[in-house]
């Protein structure tokens, strides 16, 4: 088949009719809920994309010869890896970085994971198989993929089997001759519902031991498998017009509860089942965190981007532009911006070949963006909120405008710099819509954890820095140097 367009991502949709709950019902058509309808037309303009431009968006399949997804692409150069960041940051482009989870995160995943899995081979060759057959038929079926991490927070001072309720959490049942059965709950499924399949991944939030073999699972099914539910948390689309609302009318993606109940999973969908060691260890041995990395630091560049000309239409369209003060906060996210960019050229011109022919990206750079961002988006965000003030509360609606009576009055009344009313006010609306409504709230929640807490990642980024010996060396080589110093008693 190959890449797939916007009307074909709905036709899958509507086809599988997958068993998700949204307020408290289940949803018939996820292609036509208020609630839904926005994003899964997002989704559908990115991979329309696909075709409106090929030469960047998509690639000849070494399989097949069909035309399939750039963001599906093994890098074996430089190159490679420049393109397939020139797709995802075209993809990011439509959204300005505000939908997260666009398919080329799992993409990346998923293709590292099937050129570099003989992690998995050594529980059983047929795991390690299943992985490259699973990221052939994904890439020739553009396959749209949501995923599940985490186990539920019920204790998380104690590891899985020792949990209250041991069963709560996704857990083995059985093995058969045909596949296993899997039974609990799994968190957090951003776009469950609105993607063809589920990919579970080793949970690495609290790394296992042999005690919780029967919780490290791998596998990926249909979003529509017999016994899957996912439970939505509240959408933030509250089925209002992109005028008032320019981003959750259209990017609010959703994050879902999944229900396994005594799931079935056939062994060719399986890549890991109970082991321990290997769950704990898949991310960074097959350098999927890598891949993944280099997704999302080529979304943040976008999204830093996309708010640094934000705040630059608000100084210009009140007229602040000259102050000291604003002027320093624009500083800080063009600074923000720029140690991002020099993150991914680093990255990316370090890039090294894999033992498996995969060009990857130099993970020191990736992994010091990845930890940084958490921090410094919600300055990014306060940034917005100082620059707009007051500006960001009276923010009166389409219909507001177009009322008789107050339209006249506060389209004059709300006029900028260079704007009138309608136009100011539509700004100050997106700033509002990234800063202060619940979408924007969750988008900066979102942030601060992509990659887990940025509290832990620190404790782990500092543990692993490579460079710590050197430097304590150079301090006592320099001591020494001084201490033998012909100015010592002067």
């Amino acid at each position: 088949m190959g890449a797939k367009n916007g009307k074909q991502y709905i036709e899958r949709l509507k086809k599988a009719s997958n068993n998700i709950y949204l307020h408290g019902e289940r949803v018939q058509d996820v292609t036509a809920h208020p609630g839904l309808k926005g994003v899964v037309k997002s989704m559908a303009d990115l991979y329309d994309l696909q075709f409106e431009k090929p030469e960047k968006m998509l690639y000849t399949s070494p399989t097949t010869g069909e035309q399939v997804g750039m963001t599906w692409l093994q890098p074996k150069t430089i190159e490679d890896v420049i393109k397939r960041r020139e797709a995802i940051q075209e993809w990011a482009l439509t959204s300005g970085g505000m939908m997260g989870r666009s398919p080329d995160y799992l993409n990346a995943e998923v293709m590292a994971m099937g050129v570099s899995n003989e992690l998995f081979a050594e529980a059983d060759p047929m795991f390690a198989e299943n992985a490259r057959k699973y990221y052939e038929f994904a890439r020739e079926n553009d396959i749209s993929l949501t995923h599940t991490l985490i186990h539920p927070q019920v204790n998380r001072a104690k590891a899985q089997h020792e949990q209250k309720d041991a069963n709560v959490a996704l857990h083995l049942v059985k093995k058969t001759d045909e596949g296993i059965y899997v039974d609990g709950i799994r968190l957090l499924a951003t776009q469950g519902g609105i993607t063809d399949e589920i990919l579970v991944f080793p949970s690495t939030v609290k790394k296992a031991g042999e005690l919780d073999d029967p919780y490290s699972l791998a596998f990926a099914i249909p979003n529509n498998t017999p016994g899957l539910k996912f439970i939505s948390r509240e959408s933030f689309d509250y089925g209002r017009n992109s005028y008032d609302h320019p981003l959750s009318s259209r990017f609010e993606e959703g994050d879902a509860i999944v229900s396994f109940e005594n799931v079935f999973v056939p062994w060719e969908r399986v890549f890991v089942c109970g082991n321990s060691s290997i769950c704990n260890r898949t991310f960074r041995e097959t350098n999927a965190v890598v891949h993944m990395s280099h997704q999302v630091v080529s979304k943040n560049i976008i999204k830093t981007e996309f708010i640094l000309g934000v705040a630059l239409s608000m100084m210009d369209a009140i007229g602040i532009d000259s102050f000291q003060h604003v002027k320093d906060k624009g500083t800080e996210i063009m600074l923000a911006l720029e140690t991002m960019k020099s993150h991914m050229y680093r990255a990316e011109h370090n890039a090294k070949l894999d033992k498996w022919g995969t060009m990857t990206p130099d993970y020191e750079a990736l992994d010091a963006a990845r930890n940084w961002y958490p921090r410094v988006y919600p300055r990014l965000i306060e940034i917005l909120r100082v620059l707009g003030a007051s500006g960001l509360m009276g923010i009166p609606t389409q219909a507001d405008f177009q009322n008789e009576e107050i339209g006249d009055i506060i389209h004059r009344g709300l006029q900028g710099k260079n704007l009138e009313g309608y136009e100011r006010v539509q700004l100050f609306r997106l700033a509002w819509d990234i800063t202060m409504s619940a979408f924007g709230s969750r988008q900066m929640h979102y942030e601060y954890y992509f990659f887990g807490d940025p509290i832990r990642m620190g404790m782990t980024y500092f543990d692993h820095y490579q460079a710590k010996d050197e430097l304590k060396a150079r301090v006592q080589d320099f001591l020494g140097k001084a201490s033998n110093s012909k100015f010592l008693n002067v």
